[in-house]
């Protein structure tokens, strides 16, 4: 057997261990992937601005945050603790404009209404959330 066909049957014995409701989930996740991306860039500036888009933390910094933030929410934070927290949300802000100003120019290039740029973007990243 090869990898590719051990890795779909362990995907297929998971599959059949989940719920009604994941699998309803896991299926929609499977029809994204198996498309071809809407968001796909059709030129290296498109590429650059849906990175830009897109762009998170990394998991274990957004778990930091995370923990930061409830920590503040209780006063619990140190004074090195609090400007790791504003440092974040600095960053977060910074990233903010940048993603707007991004959404913003590739609208225009792609001829299409901001809100509805940003709702497929939104829908995507859901879509990622859903599991």
């Amino acid at each position: 057997m090869t990898r590719a066909t051990d890795i779909r049957r362990r995907a297929i014995e998971l599959i059949e261990q989940l719920s009604e409701e994941r699998l309803t989930a896991v299926v929609q996740l499977l029809e994204f992937l198996s498309e071809p991306s809407k968001f796909a860039a059709s030129n290296p500036i498109e590429l650059a601005l849906v990175e830009v888009i897109q762009r998170r933390l990394a998991p274990n910094e957004q778990k930091r945050l995370e923990e930061l933030r409830k920590r503040g929410e209780w006063g619990e934070l140190t004074d090195m603790e609090h400007e790791e927290l504003i440092t974040y949300e600095d960053q977060l802000e910074h990233w903010r404009v940048e993603r707007l100003e991004a959404l913003m120019e590739l609208a225009r290039l792609r001829n299409m209404d901001l809100l509805t740029l940003n709702r497929q973007f939104v829908s995507e990243s859901q879509l990622f959330h859903a599991v």
